[in-house]
C-alpha cells in the first residue's frame, strides 16, 4: 500500500467518532477520510471517501454494524472492517467475524493499539489473538451440521494449504507461519489467498473460524 490508510468511523455516538479521530489523525501514515452515525449511511460514505479501513460500531439505532459489515463486505473490493464494541464475548461479533469483518476492538482499547490493529489490517492481516478467537468460538460454538460441513471444505485442501489453514486457526501471523513452515513470507501470502479463493472466503479470520468450527484448533 502506499500513502496513509485511508479510515472511515462508523458511529452514532458523536464522542466516539471525535476521540477516535483524535487518535488516528495523529499518526502520519493514517488519514481519517470520513465519518457516519449509522449504518444506513455507509454505502454513501464508502462511495464517497474510498476508506481502506472502516471502523464500525455494532449497535447503532437504525442498520446496525452487523448489517452494514455483511452488505460492505459483499461488495466488490470492499474495504476492511475492525468492528467496534464495548463486549469482548459478544455474538454480534462473531456474526461480524463470519460475514468478512477482519477483527474487532474493544472501544477502551489503548490507542496505541488501535493504530496497530488499523495498520495490521490494511496489509491484510487479522487484529484477533489465538485467546481471543477461542473465547468468542466457545461463547458461540458451530452446530454439528456445521462442524461437518467446516471439515468437508478443509479436506479439499492440499496438505500444505490445510497446514496454513490450521496456523491460521491458531492466530499466527504471517512471518510465524512462514518460520514454523519453513516457507518466504510471499509464499505464505500465496498460500492464504488461494485458501480464500477455494474456500470462498474474503479474508483470514473466516479462515480461522472455519477451523475452529471444524474442530482442529
Amino acid at each position: 500500500m502506499t500513502g496513509p490508510v485511508r479510515v472511515l468511523i462508523v458511529d452514532d455516538d458523536a464522542l466516539v467518532r471525535a476521540g477516535l479521530t483524535m487518535i488516528l489523525s495523529g499518526a502520519g501514515d493514517v488519514r481519517v477520510v470520513g465519518e457516519a452515525a449509522d449504518g444506513s449511511e455507509v454505502p454513501a460514505a464508502v462511495a464517497a471517501n474510498r476508506p481502506d479501513v472502516v471502523l464500525m460500531d455494532i449497535r447503532m439505532p437504525r442498520i446496525d454494524g452487523l448489517a452494514a459489515t455483511e452488505a460492505l463486505r459483499a461488495r466488490p473490493d470492499a474495504p476492511e472492517v475492525i468492528v467496534l464494541t464495548t463486549f469482548d464475548a459478544d455474538e454480534y461479533v462473531l456474526r461480524a467475524l463470519r460475514a468478512g469483518a477482519s477483527g474487532f476492538l474493544l472501544k477502551d482499547t489503548p490507542p496505541t493499539e488501535i493504530l496497530q490493529a488499523v495498520r495490521r489490517v490494511a496489509q491484510g492481516e487479522a487484529t484477533l489473538s489465538p485467546t481471543v478467537t477461542r473465547q468468542l468460538i466457545a461463547h458461540v460454538a458451530a452446530p454439528s451440521d456445521g462442524r461437518r460441513g467446516a471439515r468437508a471444505a478443509l479436506t479439499a485442501l492440499s496438505e500444505r494449504e490445510r497446514e496454513v489453514a490450521l496456523a491460521l486457526g491458531q492466530g499466527k501471523s504471517n512471518a510465524e507461519i512462514a518460520a514454523e513452515l519453513f516457507m518466504s513470507v510471499a509464499t505464505v501470502k500465496a498460500h492464504v489467498s488461494r485458501l480464500l479463493v477455494k474456500l470462498s472466503l474474503n479474508n483470514r479470520v473466516q479462515v480461522a473460524i472455519l477451523v475452529h468450527d471444524a474442530g482442529l484448533a
